[in-house]
């Protein structure tokens, strides 16, 4: 699981957008398991730095379209590039690993348009789960009427892959003396929007990151609606990690988005 995170944190750390701890080496331990060795940050809870982390969110989510802008000036290509070492830029949206959100693996597989790589690699992967473990008629049913409405949540909205944190709580942000410093991501190249919902879920984020990411890049039309269907993610996430109490707030937000 630690690879799909240094992974992470070294596409992110390419951006210069972010801090993050430098990822050192991930090491197998004798029999099973391992271990990651990164960089030791004597970090302390965020406060001070939250706008400057909502600017620098947002500029990470930038990132991979300005590249894009500045290539097409000088006449360069595109690719699926997170993984190269020459940076390019990417024009699909995915990541060239596996990930893991908690202890669940997120597979990445690059796909050409945002609403089926996340219904297919983010929400049905998480549905198989729930229908595995619990057999919910209810999620069952609403999943097979909201999964058929998605597309439609996207239409005259132009999302350009961006990188993402991909799990972006209270709990994988600090700050030091310097700034801000984020860790412990599940990256990919997606939605920007998608890192706001679990930020706003949990607490832990003042009004002060909000307002400095959306000076940066303005709430596109229908994005209520949006950040309801990608807390639905972290919702169903959660169920299937902590159990049924996170049942109730699942279905729920599935009826309020089949409204």
């Amino acid at each position: 699981m630690f690879e799909g995170e240094m992974a992470s944190l070294e596409a992110i750390q390419k951006t210069n957008t972010l801090r993050v701890p430098q990822p050192i080496k991930v090491i197998d331990l004798p029999g099973e398991g391992a271990m990651f060795v990164m960089e030791y940050l004597k970090m302390k809870n965020l406060n001070k730095h939250s706008a400057k982390l909502g600017e620098q969110v947002a500029d990470l989510h930038l990132h991979n379209q300005k590249f894009g802008e500045k290539l097409k000036k000088a006449g360069n290509t595109v690719g699926k590039g997170a993984g190269l070492s020459e940076p390019r830029y990417v024009d699909t949206f995915g990541f060239h690993t596996v990930t893991c959100c908690g202890f669940i693996q997120q597979v990445n597989e690059w796909q050409s348009d945002w609403p089926t790589f996340f219904i297919r690699h983010r929400l049905q992967a998480q549905m198989d789960l729930i229908e595995k473990t619990y057999g919910d008629r209810e999620a069952r049913e609403l999943w097979s009427q909201l999964k058929l409405k998605i597309p439609e949540m996207f239409c005259d909205v132009e999302i350009v892959p961006a990188l993402l944190h991909g799990d972006l709580w209270a709990g994988n942000v600090a700050e030091d003396d310097f700034g801000p410093i984020v860790f412990d991501p599940a990256s990919f190249y997606g939605h920007s929007e998608f890192d706001l919902a679990i930020a706003g879920m949990f607490g832990g984020f003042s009004s002060s990151f909000f307002s400095a990411y959306h000076s940066k890049i303005p709430k596109a039309p229908g994005f209520e609606k949006r950040n309801k269907l990608y807390q639905l993610f972290n919702y169903i996430n959660h169920w299937n990690h902590f159990g049924t109490e996170y049942r109730g707030s699942t279905l729920n937000v599935m009826r309020k988005l089949l409204k």
